[in-house]
């Protein structure tokens, strides 16, 4: 075989490599949210990327006891009595350092609040842990979401 066909070869597989790898390590995916105190799936969410903007869509409410038509009542903004399936619950998130993801808000819906978000892929991008918070990160609590597709 030519030297240079080999080279464009392991080049090739290389780059692909790398592509795959920073893909896993970004939000961009459906997830399911585990609630930090029961340690349930609550829900599944499915992560966009928009122009180097995160956001985030409730698509599916994995929980037994939820109802599938449940709006948002508690919720204060735009999304006041909205359906929970298809509502926003992640904005405005943008690539921080390194593989953190922050700047925008997420809406806890049982509660209607909505908080700062700083989210981080770990384990090779199999699970993100989400921090919601107000004020500074270290005033708040974070769920770890683990990657569905």
């Amino acid at each position: 075989m030519n030297k240079t066909l080999i080279t464009s070869v392991v080049t090739l597989a290389f780059g692909f490599t790398a592509s795959v790898a920073f893909a896993q390590a970004s939000p961009v995916g459906v997830w399911k949210t585990i609630d930090d105190k029961t340690k349930t799936e609550r829900a599944q969410v499915r992560i966009s990327e928009n122009g180097g903007v995160i956001s985030g869509k409730l698509e599916k409410l994995l929980a037994a006891d939820a109802k599938q038509d449940a709006v948002c009542d508690k919720c204060s903004d735009d999304r006041k009595d909205k359906a929970l399936i298809g509502l926003e619950i992640v904005r405005g998130v943008k690539k921080g350092d390194g593989e953190v993801w922050e700047g925008g808000t997420i809406l806890d819906a049982a509660e209607g609040k909505v908080y700062k978000v700083r989210m981080t892929p770990i384990e090779g991008g199999k699970k993100m842990e989400v921090r919601g918070y107000v004020g500074m990160p270290m005033l708040g609590r974070t769920q770890t979401w683990i990657r569905a597709e």
